[in-house]
């Protein structure tokens, strides 16, 4: 699955991926060879546990491969306001509470609900994609059935 995200991100991602193979893989090798010298390994638990955070190390690592290949850059110069879309800020007015509110439509790596940031893929940005100023989106949340009107698309 592709997935958008900003050039900042990007270097992030393939800075967390080099720390934990150059820096976590070396540490977690060494873990296991010093279990591996205290004796028995089948009643060693400390080698059992070193072997298992390598394993969810491996895990981590390849997931994070894996999404370091499906990302593309998306860049903000190039983004369509007319409608919602990804890397879009969207001035909303909740018509429950007629309280108005800004999100940044982001991918799910970058989402971060205290910095106004939503995933693309969070049921508010799923019901806001597409729309345009002056819609009304209906979304269901756990809490039930929000609607909110698009007041402004920026970047």
């Amino acid at each position: 699955m592709i997935q958008y995200v900003t050039k900042e991100t990007l270097e992030a991602m393939k800075a967390e991926l080099q720390y934990k193979k150059g820096v976590e893989r070396p540490a977690a090798a060494r873990a296991i060879a010093e279990a591996r010298e205290k004796g028995d390994l089948k009643e060693n638990a400390e080698y059992d546990a070193a072997k298992e955070a390598q394993g969810i190390l491996e895990a981590k690592i390849a997931q994070l491969e894996g999404q370091v290949s499906q990302a593309r850059i998306i860049d903000q110069a190039s983004v369509d306001t007319s409608k919602v879309s990804i890397l879009t800020k969207v001035k909303l007015t909740n018509l429950g509470t007629k309280k108005v509110v800004t999100y940044q439509i982001v991918s799910e790596k970058e989402a971060d609900l205290k910095a106004g940031k939503i995933s693309v893929t969070s049921p508010i940005g799923r019901g806001l994609l597409g729309k345009v100023v002056g819609d009304v989106a209906e979304v269901t949340v756990p809490a039930g059935l929000l609607k909110f009107k698009v007041e402004e698309i920026t970047v």
